[in-house]
């Protein structure tokens, strides 16, 4: 049996993510801070689901919480980061900007660190971080959050290379979603806002296919590729 961690998964995309895990057959942890959402997951899945506090911003006491995680599961073969947060932030609130870099910049690195320390040790495994189409170019709306997310695929590329440079079996996958009906879906101009459940699935995929990087839903792709070209003296006006 496979055994996979979902941080992060109280809600969301995580939330279903860690649902299709389960009925896929896999041995299940959860990770996040409302223990109460995790504990509601048992209702809707079949089988063992061990469910584990942690609070992304708490970064060291973090860090050996997921140790002791894995220790508890006697190691696991995926870890998901799906833990985030994000807001509109107009006013550039430094409160909302400091939690935003304390939870996808610190929280998220911590928790690839353990990750991906663990795959190196056992030589093999997976690790998946749910980053953003926001990680292509800044965002007057949010700051800290696109940059967060820039940081997280900056991160993920310098651990695929230097796995690459050890020759180990270890497969680093960047998701980038677009909207995603979450509670982080905020602001104006929603639209192609996937379910979770849809999201999750397509995520669940590229994992199986051992893909590196993907865009969620697939048609972000051709959002992807023009926020890409279009030129910064127009980006800038937008």
């Amino acid at each position: 049996m496979k055994k996979a961690i979902v941080i992060g998964a109280s809600s969301g995309i995580g939330r279903e993510l860690a649902k299709i895990l389960a009925g896929k057959g896999y041995r299940v942890g959860v990770m996040a801070r409302r223990v109460d959402l995790l504990n509601s997951i048992r209702n809707e899945i079949k089988g063992e689901l061990l469910v584990q506090k942690v609070d992304a911003m708490d970064t060291e006491t973090a860090m050996g919480i997921l140790s002791s995680f894995i220790k508890e599961m006697n190691g696991v073969d995926l870890i998901v980061i799906s833990a985030g947060t994000g807001d509109v932030n107009d006013n550039l609130n430094w409160s909302i900007e400091h939690d935003t870099i304390r939870t996808n910049v610190t929280g998220f690195s911590a928790f690839a660190n353990v990750a991906i320390q663990h795959f190196i040790e056992k030589r093999a495994g997976h690790l998946v971080g749910i980053s953003s189409i926001a990680s292509l170019r800044g965002g007057r709306e949010s700051p800290a959050y696109n940059a967060s997310k820039a940081f997280e695929s900056n991160y993920m590329e310098a651990l695929r290379q230097k796995i690459t440079w050890l020759r180990l079996p270890i497969i680093v996958t960047d998701i980038k979603p677009g909207f995603v009906k979450t509670g982080m879906a905020k602001g104006e101009g929603i639209f192609w806002a996937a379910p979770a459940d849809k999201a999750a699935m397509q995520i669940y995929n590229v994992i199986k296919r051992k893909k590196t990087h993907a865009y969620i839903t697939h048609r972000w792709r051709f959002i992807a590729w023009l926020l890409k070209v279009i030129p910064a003296r127009i980006y800038e006006r937008l």
